[in-house]
């Protein structure tokens, strides 16, 4: 990263964590926001404030239905501009699925402007042939496509290995990036337990089964676990599911400027010291 990427005091003064990813198009270090009804105003001032920071911007769940028709156009028109790729919630997709609809739904997300298409099986059975067809339908329409893996049912079992294979088909399939889920809450839900916090058994099956882990977007947000995935994966890791008002402090996580990662690059300092002392 440029040592004074957006420096807004203008000080000489470098980031401590210093790998982070610092222009988009971003194929790593990849921010994902939840909106669940932000309007225009509010999504100026985001933007204005925040937008070099986010890469992916959800309409969650199905609420885009209920906007209106003038706001959500423009509303797509001003994401856009601030070069930011914006898609409904993957749980709409399953309703037009399940009520035959799926392949208006795409050409009507097409013809709106949205960037891109979320397939997920959260609420309803999909099966894994059903699930291709989909994706692939989508990318027929030259919609790009983000796949979600993990039932939103609380206390759902995780099967590692059957997660992997459905990541790894996704991709193969034409998605070009998997997201694992985990809810509003982050608690109780795939990879996390009831208190929100990584079960690294489970984690760990998960990716030595996983092809290409770098087309992962883990969901993770409660800020615990935007600290743990940062320490494991670095300032680079691919996060989802940011409440839009946490999207700064969230960067300020990825860069060292927040006490949780700043001590990373302490222990970084005192390890390159002491090595340097031999």
């Amino acid at each position: 990263m440029n040592d004074n990427f957006n420096n807004g005091w203008g000080l000489d003064l470098q980031f401590p964590l210093q790998d982070r990813t610092p222009d988009k198009p971003r194929n790593d270090g990849i921010t994902m926001i939840l909106d669940k009804g932000l309007g225009l105003r509010e999504t100026a001032d985001l933007l204005e404030m925040s937008a070099r920071y986010i890469d992916f911007w959800k309409l969650s769940f199905g609420s885009s239905a209920l906007y209106n028709p003038r706001i959500l156009a423009d509303k797509i028109k001003l994401v856009c501009q601030f070069d930011v790729q914006i898609y409904p919630g993957g749980t709409f997709t399953e309703i037009a699925f399940s009520q035959g609809k799926l392949s208006a739904y795409f050409q009507r997300a097409k013809a709106l402007g949205f960037s891109a298409v979320e397939i997920s099986d959260g609420t309803i059975q999909i099966s894994p042939w059903q699930r291709s067809q989909m994706i692939k339908t989508a990318r027929d329409l030259n919609l790009p496509v983000i796949t979600e893996i993990g039932k939103k049912e609380a206390g759902e079992i995780f099967v590692a290995d059957a997660m992997a294979e459905q990541v790894n088909r996704d991709l193969e399939d034409g998605a070009f990036k998997v997201i694992l889920e985990a809810r509003e809450s982050g608690r109780n839900v795939t990879i996390f337990n009831d208190r929100g916090n990584i079960e690294r058994e489970k984690l760990n099956k998960f990716l030595l089964a996983v092809s290409r882990q770098e087309n992962l977007i883990w969901e993770a947000p409660l800020k615990k676990q935007q600290v743990e995935f940062v320490t494991m994966f670095g300032p680079n890791v691919n996060l989802g599911n940011i409440a839009p008002e946490e999207v700064i402090a969230l960067e300020s996580l990825r860069t060292g400027l927040r006490a949780d990662t700043f001590k990373l690059s302490l222990i970084e300092h005192e390890a390159d010291f002491i090595s340097n002392r031999r």
